[in-house]
């Protein structure tokens, strides 16, 4: 990330339950702790978006998020195919562990993640140590916006901090797979 100052604002916020913006491989990312029920509910809220949807994580590399991941349900050429996507914007429901938070699930037994290769996503979670949720920044059912200004307009205070970095340059969103039936959820 160019500027310092930003992306250290951006993990204090995680740090205190705070919702941010930054840039995704292809979108604009609305993000926060993952383990912070009283973060994601805010991100909910603002996005007016139901938490049996579930929401994705994206990390920098996959010890961010194994502790989500129940790994040992996963046959080694399914583990082979996951890992060979990676790092990259193909997002994987895997079977969630014992301590995936349900605020993260929607109360499914799979949550979805994704290792990314965008670096500013890749320093966020590096500096902030974990993953980190990650969903469109816009409305629920609304297309997303494309300018950090139109997210400002949109969400205002609302959000604690945007990071103003360039996007990633894929023009779709993260492919979905579901790592037991290979359907692709979203191309």
């Amino acid at each position: 990330m160019k500027d310092n100052v930003i992306r250290k604002a951006a993990v204090a916020a995680l740090k205190q339950d705070q919702v941010i913006v930054y840039p995704t491989e292809a979108v604009w990312g609305m993000g926060c702790d993952p383990q912070s029920e009283i973060a994601v509910n805010h991100l909910l809220t603002i996005k007016q978006r139901p938490i049996e949807k579930g929401l994705i994580l994206i990390a920098a590399d996959f010890a961010q998020v194994e502790k989500y991941v129940d790994i040992k349900k996963l046959s080694s050429d399914i583990k082979q195919q996951v890992f060979d996507s990676w790092p990259g914007p193909v997002t994987w429901l895997l079977p969630c562990s014992e301590i995936a938070p349900h605020w993260v699930t929607g109360g499914s037994d799979l949550i979805a993640m994704r290792i990314t290769n965008h670096p500013t996503v890749i320093n966020l979670c590096n500096e902030f140590e974990d993953a980190i949720v990650s969903t469109s920044a816009n409305l629920t059912g609304q297309p997303t916006c494309e300018t950090l200004n139109e997210l400002q307009e949109l969400f205002d205070d609302k959000v604690a901090v945007y990071v103003d970095e360039p996007l990633g340059g894929n023009t779709n969103p993260s492919t979905i797979k579901h790592a037991f039936t290979g359907k692709v959820i979203r191309s």
